[in-house]
Formats: C-alpha cells, sequence, structure tokens
C-alpha cells in the first residue's frame, strides 16, 4: 500500500512555528524533529500510512521543541532559531502543498491538546 502525505497545518508565531499533521485515531507515530527537517508518519485505523517529509523555511531550535498526539491530529511545536523572525512559508522551497492558519486566538498550548478539547476555530489564508 502507498504512503500518503498527511494533511498539515501550520501556525507562525514569534518564538515557535506550530505545525499539526491532522490523522484521527493515529498509531505506530513518529516525528523527528532536527534543525533543518521534520520527519513525521503514522497509521490511520485502517492501515494507512502516512508520512511527512519537510525541510524548514529557517533553522530551527530541535532541542527545545516537542510533539503531542490527541484522537484528531499530531502537534509538533517548534522553536525558531531566530525569534520574532516571521516565516512566510514553512518550506524552504515555496510549495503550496501546505496550509498557513490564522486564529483570532493563539494556537493551542501543550496543556490544552487532549483527546477531549474542541479544536478552535480557525481560517485559512
Amino acid at each position: 500500500m502507498a504512503r500518503q502525505h498527511a494533511r498539515t497545518l501550520w501556525y507562525d508565531r514569534p518564538k515557535y512555528v506550530f505545525m499539526e499533521f491532522c490523522v484521527e485515531d493515529s498509531t505506530d507515530v513518529h516525528v523527528l524533529i532536527e534543525d533543518h527537517r521534520i520527519v513525521f508518519s503514522c497509521k490511520n485505523p485502517d492501515g494507512v500510512e502516512f508520512y511527512n517529509e519537510i525541510e524548514f523555511y529557517a533553522k530551527v531550535n530541535c532541542k527545545d521543541s516537542q510533539d503531542k498526539r490527541s484522537g484528531r491530529s499530531i502537534t509538533c511545536f517548534v522553536r525558531k532559531w531566530k525569534e520574532k523572525v516571521a516565516w512566510p512559508r514553512l518550506t524552504k522551497e515555496d510549495i503550496k502543498l501546505l496550509k498557513k492558519v490564522s486564529t483570532k486566538g493563539p494556537p493551542p498550548a501543550m496543556d490544552d491538546l487532549d483527546d477531549d478539547s474542541d479544536s478552535a476555530d480557525a481560517t485559512s489564508t
């Protein structure tokens, strides 16, 4: 069975880039955050494999980055190497596969991401 890319949303904030891989009820989740890229893989309950490898727009601090799994998605909190520098896109290359999301409030905090939480209202830009 061929692998698919997981639907990916991202939020740009002064200190962090937040990435959300939208795969419900994921299993075998693997997240590798390096200084210049992230590698994500998992399976859904139907056995479909998801795989994303993204080369970041700019360098990140992988040692101060983390991820959290909920029932609906896997959210990665990626610390920027240079704070307060806006990223015009997530990837080094200018590709249109990812959706940047803007919200009226801040992106979810690590403590807010549990299986029972409601998702925040978001609009794609």
